[in-house]
């Protein structure tokens, strides 16, 4: 089965994960400190903290905002639930604001219409790799006194009006699971300008732990004491895999070419096929594509998806609208919220992409689709 996204390992990754194993650190160590320094390259100088997942970065992000209780996070639907998940699990009421039907990112009309005095954080999703609208949002978050997140785990390298992703929101968080641009097998990171929350982030994803003499309530009980002044997580991301991510940043400008000669391949081959709705990209925007998503349109998702698998190309549906899932309809959430979004996860298909899909290969995919589509 030809997948939908895979990783792109080199002889470099190897080398690079095998010193780590021969050398005198497994979890933190120096790599951590290097690949986090690496990634703030691509985030405009915006410091990161590395942590275990896409999902961890998130949890991470929401508490480095002071999410909780009776806040409201402002967020799309149209993403993996731990977008929505992360805040709920901290108390928050999620609100899902809809999307915008070209692109499928958080539309700034629908989420300046739903915050509230309640709104501590608007998040915004890059669908596919493409940049939300952050200069709208980023008024909306303001007139509402809340913080602009960005949902970055697609878009790592992105621009946005010359901007790097990573310094257009307060926190902006990325995943470097598998099939996303960059890997790290699990992982993630949370970049944030503002010190304060930076701290904050880092002190959380460390169980909370103050090693700082200066800042500990009792320094004086010895040179291994430290202190724990808010509870936190486990959420350290080790050498070993900080080790592989740094190898894979540094060839993240080849990951990004070779996703976009792939992208305009794709657009040049599907671009007279019956039925067929293909991404959108805005005239500012500079995509780090981790997805090609397509809309099939006339009812025949279904049916393309079922043919397209039996014919051995593993094409995949991103995402079920969050308040779908049977833990947010529990909650009292309902279908119909967020009509754009559903129309358009009743159509999306997202076709082979990654690094070392072969000319042969994508050529495969597109007849194979045209076919069924003719």
């Amino acid at each position: 089965m030809l997948p939908y996204g895979r990783q792109s390992i080199a002889e470099s990754d190897v080398e690079a994960v095998t010193e780590v194993l021969r050398g005198d650190w497994l979890t933190t160590g120096p790599a951590v400190g290097a690949f986090e320094s690496e990634l703030a390259h691509w985030t405009g100088g915006v410091p990161c903290v590395a942590v275990t997942s896409g999902t961890a970065a998130l949890h991470v992000a929401y508490v480095a905002a002071g999410v909780g209780p009776g806040d409201e996070v402002v967020t799309s639907p149209l993403t993996f639930v731990a977008t929505a998940a992360t805040a709920a699990l901290l108390g928050a009421r999620v609100v899902f604001a809809d999307v915008q039907p070209d692109t499928g990112n958080l539309d700034p009309d629908s989420a300046a219409a739903l915050v509230t005095p309640r709104t501590r954080a608007v998040t915004a999703v890059d669908y596919a790799g493409h940049p939300a609208d952050y200069d709208e949002l980023r008024a909306v978050a303001d007139g509402a006194g809340a913080l602009l997140i960005a949902d970055a785990a697609h878009s790592i390298g992105s621009a946005y009006k010359g901007r790097p992703v990573g310094s257009l929101a307060d926190l902006t968080t990325f995943s470097f699971f598998p099939t996303k641009t960059v890997t790290t097998a699990e992982g993630g990171a949370v970049a944030a300008a503002d010190p304060e929350r930076f701290l904050r982030a880092a002190r959380f994803m460390n169980h909370g732990l103050v090693r700082d003499p200066a800042e500990q309530r009792h320094p004086g009980e010895g040179g291994w004491h430290q202190e724990v002044h808010a509870f936190g997580l486990n959420y350290r991301l080790p050498d070993v895999l900080c080790a592989l991510g740094l190898s894979q940043l540094r060839r993240l400008r080849r990951f990004r070419a070779r996703r976009a000669e792939l992208v305009a391949r794709y657009h040049l081959m599907l671009s007279d096929v019956p039925g067929l709705t293909l991404p959108a990209q805005r005239a500012y925007v500079e995509p780090s594509w981790h997805l090609y998503p397509v809309r099939v349109r006339d009812g025949r998702r279904r049916e393309v998806y079922d043919r397209m698998r039996a014919a051995g190309i593993g094409v995949q549906v991103n995402y079920l609208p969050a308040y779908l899932h049977p833990v947010f309809e529990d909650l009292g959430y309902r279908r119909g919220l967020c009509p754009v979004a559903e129309a358009y996860y009743a159509e999306e298909l997202s076709l082979p992409l990654f690094p070392c899909l072969s000319d042969v290969q994508q050529e495969r995919v597109a007849e194979t689709l045209a076919g069924i589509m003719s």
